[in-house]
């Protein structure tokens, strides 16, 4: 059977607090270990990169720790591989944030590395933290050496695919937290017939609960069909 990949719009603002531990609960609690405790700005954090198949999690992470350290009114730097004019390295920052590294060109490479310098051994003496991601640990990222080396200095964690039971519990779990009723019809309906990618699910789930709301109606296979129908 054929699977579906939906463009259901935006999802929901990433949080630490909404990511499914898993297989990937040491790498959670390090991230908020030093993102959600005070005093960020006062400490000299060692860099942290995480790596893994798409679906593992890794944007989710980054774009929660920036909204975890905005909340106490931190700055945080953040490339992606899509930033073709990424800014010069801010000093109000915090904490610097990369994205799928391993995309990355030769200007976002002379920027990475750029920010990299400037975040460990700035000129006002006080080092941020660096969080990198990728879909390939430090030694086989196909970038400048000078680059990847720094990437591969510091606490490296490989991050897992959740299996299904995991996707099932934290469909569930998010289901529960939106006071929205998931029979197991409906679960196994979209994972048999859209992407199993958890992002993607979670996605998913927030259309399916905005289209319930909506037109009043239980979540149901019909449902998903008639939300399908309507897009």
């Amino acid at each position: 059977m054929q699977q579906i990949a939906l463009d259901i719009g935006l999802p929901t603002v990433p949080t630490l607090a909404g990511f499914w531990p898993g297989s990937n609960a040491d790498a959670l609690s390090h991230l908020r270990l030093w993102a959600e405790s005070a005093g960020i700005a006062t400490r000299a954090p060692v860099p942290t990169y995480l790596w893994g198949d798409s679906g593992s999690g890794k944007t989710h992470l980054l774009k929660a720790v920036q909204e975890a350290l905005h909340a106490q009114r931190s700055l945080c730097g953040f490339l992606d591989a899509c930033d073709r004019n990424p800014p010069a390295f801010d000093e109000r920052w915090d904490c610097v944030l990369m994205d799928n590294v391993q995309l990355y060109d030769a200007g976002q490479q002379h920027t990475a590395f750029n920010w990299f310098v400037n975040a460990l051994t700035p000129s006002d003496a006080r080092p941020r933290w660096v969080v990198a991601a990728g879909s390939l640990p430090p030694a086989d990222l196909n970038l400048r050496e000078d680059l990847r080396t720094r990437l591969g200095w510091g606490h490296i964690f490989h991050l897992q695919v959740p299996n299904e039971a995991e996707r099932r519990a934290v469909l569930r779990q998010a289901a529960d937290a939106r006071g929205l009723f998931l029979g197991d019809e409906v679960m196994d309906f979209m994972l048999n017939r859209f992407s199993r990618d958890l992002g993607s699910l979670m996605e998913l789930l927030e259309k399916l609960d905005q289209y319930a709301l909506r037109t009043q109606r239980a979540l149901t296979i019909p449902l998903v069909r008639a939300m399908l129908e309507s897009e």
